[in-house]
Formats: structure tokens, sequence, C-alpha cells
């Protein structure tokens, strides 16, 4: 169990979410339109290195 990212509302992160890590929908299109207006922006440039796990 954790807190939905967009409202803070606890959220299940099992593969029954089908929204998560947000509690529903809304709060994933809420986020995603924040991303479409780039009012959220990646703080640093993505280096392919990013892309590994250690």
């Amino acid at each position: 169990m954790s807190n939905c990212p967009r409202c803070d509302k606890p959220t299940s992160t099992s593969e029954d979410n089908k929204h998560r890590p947000f509690c529903s929908a809304k709060c994933k299109l809420i986020d995603f339109g924040s991303w479409a207006n780039e009012e959220n922006i990646v703080s640093r440039p993505i280096k392919s290195e990013d892309f590994y796990e250690d």
C-alpha cells in the first residue's frame, strides 16, 4: 500500500490496480495533463545508464 502521487489518498500498488501508482483514472489523467502542458519537467538530460538497473 502506498499513497497516490497526485492526491495522496492510500492506493494499492498491486497489479489489480490498473491505474497504479495512482488511485484512479482521474488522478492519472490530471498527472498526464501536467506533463503535456510542460508543468512537469525532467530535472536533467536522460542518459543511457538511466535505463539499466544495478
